[in-house]
């Protein structure tokens, strides 16, 4: 599993270098005090996993991921407890409050690990299952024009009717492959092949208007570019 640390604190840097080097399956490609630096990076060179400070000069950590149209796995380093509500509204793997220990590193490593494993197994699949009730419907990746989430459940919204599954979003949203759908609001993921029409407040997918939350514009705009450009 490829991975990149993203903070301005050089010494940061270093502790995430040294807890690395002792994960086995983890490969530590490159270190950045400059969020726009690592961001090039990315363009050039995607990788699994980020571990990521919040709280940078230029640019929040939560900006520099929200910017990304590919986006790793996630987890956040910071001194700072505040965040973690919109960390896990972001899908992150994990929180590691500073300092943290190499057994708190190791854990949300092997956390990233087993959903680095599954994404995979989706990306190669066509349909996955979904508990509804005491039932396990099967759903096709192609059905799926959108998921939203509706309290304590979320609906998977597909061409001809809906599936409710008793989950949390972030588990949903990793349920798909990353490659095929985009995250437009905190309540709203969608899938970019039934897209109708997109602007900055809204998307229109299968006769319905959703919402665009600024925080994940770009990235929408990011996914929806043609391959190469």
């Amino acid at each position: 599993m490829k991975a990149i640390v993203v903070d301005d604190e050089p010494i940061a840097l270093e502790v995430v270098r040294a807890h690395a080097a002792k994960v086995p399956f983890l490969e530590l490609k490159a270190a950045f005090t400059d969020a726009f630096a690592a961001m090039d990076y990315l363009q050039k060179e995607p990788v699994d996993l980020i571990f990521l400070d919040i709280k940078m000069p230029d640019i929040s950590g939560i900006d520099f991921y929200n910017s990304l149209s590919r986006k790793p796995l996630l987890v956040f380093t910071t001194a700072y407890s505040e965040h973690a509500v919109t960390s896990f509204e972001m899908d992150a793997i994990d929180y590691l409050l500073k300092p943290f220990s190499l057994a708190r590193f190791v854990k949300a490593c092997n956390k990233a690990y087993e959903l680095y494993n599954f994404r995979n197994a989706t990306e190669a699949a066509d349909h996955l299952f979904v508990k509804t009730g005491s039932e396990q419907v099967k759903v096709f990746f192609d059905e799926i024009l959108y998921l939203e989430a509706t309290g304590n459940y979320v609906s998977f919204v597909l061409k001809d009717r809906k599936v409710l599954s008793r989950s949390t979003f972030a588990e949903a949203v990793n349920w798909v492959p990353a490659a095929r759908f985009v995250r437009i609001h905190r309540s709203f993921l969608v899938s970019t092949t039934h897209i109708q029409k997109a602007d900055r407040t809204g998307v229109q997918i299968g006769g319905q208007l959703l919402p665009v939350s600024e925080a994940y514009y770009k990235g929408l705009l990011q996914a929806l570019q043609p391959a190469g450009r």
